[in-house]
């Protein structure tokens, strides 16, 4: 009896001496270490540690043991706050969870039409687990002397499918209006692939393809309605917290007249959810309605307000 009773206490006398002290570090240490965990700065903890450790050398193993505990306490309410913001997703309804962006101001068109005039933007954006719905619109409007000379509408509808990360399908719905550029009216739908090749905080980069139908309606009467194809691509490098310059551009190939629109833009914060936004876009149809240009460019001063 009495030799089977003295094994376990010598295994937990041998457990004792092997196990590392956690609790030989200095109270201020200590006390220092509890402050900046409470401030919630990660990099601070994680400095605060290292100073820590360098300091107290023998004390390491209980300062890793802290380190191991914190960030076991990270990856517990990083998931949290993850299953949190899925299920507020959820259960969001139609009208829910939607972030968009106003924009006014004023525009200078070459080309087609010369002119000065007033431009108005809208754009929304929802966000879902697996569906992301964007929908945009513009108007470009001038009158003079009771005289209309430039008038373009422009309206789309884009739902993607994640697949995976990177890679997407996309659906897309558009509606263009220029009678300056000799069409009453052009839709185009289309639906393919698309991939995130950046995902960067600084830099992202989307690019999408595939098969369009696009069907275009004369101001001088008549319509065609051809097969064509869609590419296009979404750039934004942020090169300083409140600076970002944008690059979009597409194109429908076709036979006939082919479409490619190329927009650049540099966008600067002002105050809050105040940005101003400079543009230039340059559009090219390579077989324009009789009377018309190939290529018009609009140079574009807005104000934004994101909400």
């Amino acid at each position: 009896m009495t030799r089977f009773a003295l094994l376990p206490l010598a295994a937990l006398a041998t457990a004792a001496l092997s196990a590392p002290a956690l609790a030989g570090l200095p109270a201020p240490v200590r006390a220092m270490i509890d402050a900046a965990i409470e401030t919630g700065d990660e990099a601070k903890v994680r400095t605060v540690l290292e100073l820590a450790r360098a300091t107290n050398p023998d004390d390491a193993a209980e300062v890793d043991a802290i380190l191991a505990a914190y960030e076991t306490d990270l990856a517990a309410a990083a998931e949290a706050e993850a299953a949190s913001e899925e299920e507020r997703i959820r259960q969001a309804g139609l009208f829910g969870n939607w972030s968009g962006k106003g924009e006014f101001g004023a525009f200078r068109s070459t080309g087609n039409a010369s002119n000065t005039g007033i431009t108005a933007g809208l754009s929304l954006l929802r966000d879902g687990i697996r569906w992301r719905h964007k929908l945009s619109g513009r108007a470009d409007y001038q009158e003079t002397e009771g005289v209309v000379t430039r008038e373009q509408y422009f309206a789309a509808y884009e739902p993607n499918w994640t697949i995976s990360d990177r890679l997407y399908a996309y659906g897309l719905a558009q509606y263009e209006r220029d009678r300056f550029q000799g069409f009453s009216a052009r839709y185009a739908v289309s639906g393919g692939l698309g991939y995130d090749v950046l995902t960067g905080e600084d830099m992202t980069l989307s690019v999408k393809a595939g098969p369009a139908w696009r069907r275009t309606e004369f101001v001088a009467g008549g319509s065609r309605s051809d097969l064509a194809g869609l590419a296009a691509l979404d750039f934004d490098w942020r090169l300083l917290d409140t600076v970002t310059v944008t690059q979009d551009a597409s194109a429908f190939v076709q036979s006939g007249s082919s479409t490619f629109v190329s927009d650049s833009g540099l966008v600067a914060g002002i105050a809050g959810d105040l940005s101003l936004r400079l543009s230039y876009t340059v559009e090219h149809d390579t077989d324009p309605p009789a009377g018309a240009v190939r290529t018009d460019t609009l140079s574009r001063v807005t104000i934004i307000y994101d909400f």
